[in-house]
């Protein structure tokens, strides 16, 4: 039985939930006894917001789940790793908007992962990938492989697509620890984030 059902059956059906699947942990702060966990996710028609993004507030009310249905704690979630989750419809203005998880459901364990800086030196939307320079030399090119699972995240944190990536960006890519042994390297991208 997943959470979702769990809530359903102690709210009863409540029109002031918004679920959302196949969400990507992109941060996880805490302060005192309560978790803050911003999830990125796509395609959410009752979601008021448009940024693709919501800070979920996790306390002792919200259940939840492991991916064969078991009890986590919320000191267990970790970024990178997709969920399924619920929250009030009831969100602040900020951004990302901020409300509060009524269930979290993990449905696949983060990837190992490393995190790579550098500039774009060419965004590919026909064969789905970017090369990246780690620094000047020209010998630190990686090519990062985008899957239809990779988010890609503006300046402000919005999910925003491939096509909206130029030359010059510099971004901080999450990826998978291994990389061919290919020139340039090559490896898939989870989460790329422009920065400054």
């Amino acid at each position: 039985m997943d959470g979702f059902d769990n809530f359903d059956q102690f709210r009863g059906q409540n029109r002031n939930v918004i679920r959302v699947f196949s969400a990507v942990i992109r941060d996880i702060s805490r302060e005192r006894n309560t978790t803050f966990v911003t999830i990125s996710y796509n395609n959410c028609r009752e979601c008021p917001s448009s940024s693709g993004s919501v800070r979920l507030v996790v306390n002792q009310d919200t259940d939840i789940r492991d991916e064969r249905g078991r009890n986590m704690r919320a000191g267990e979630l970790q970024r990178g790793m997709t969920v399924d989750a619920s929250f009030s419809s009831a969100m602040t203005r900020s951004n990302p908007p901020q409300a509060q998880a009524f269930s979290i459901r993990v449905t696949r364990r983060a990837d190992q992962t490393l995190t790579t800086t550098g500039r774009i030196l060419e965004v590919n939307t026909r064969n789905n990938f970017i090369l990246i320079l780690r620094n000047q030399n020209p010998s630190s090119a990686v090519r990062f492989n985008i899957t239809p699972n990779t988010v890609i995240l503006d300046l402000f944190g919005r999910r925003t697509g491939l096509s909206s990536l130029r030359a010059g960006f510099r971004v901080r890519v999450e990826h998978a620890s291994f990389m061919t042994a290919s020139i340039p390297p090559q490896t898939t991208a989870f989460i790329v984030q422009i920065i400054r």
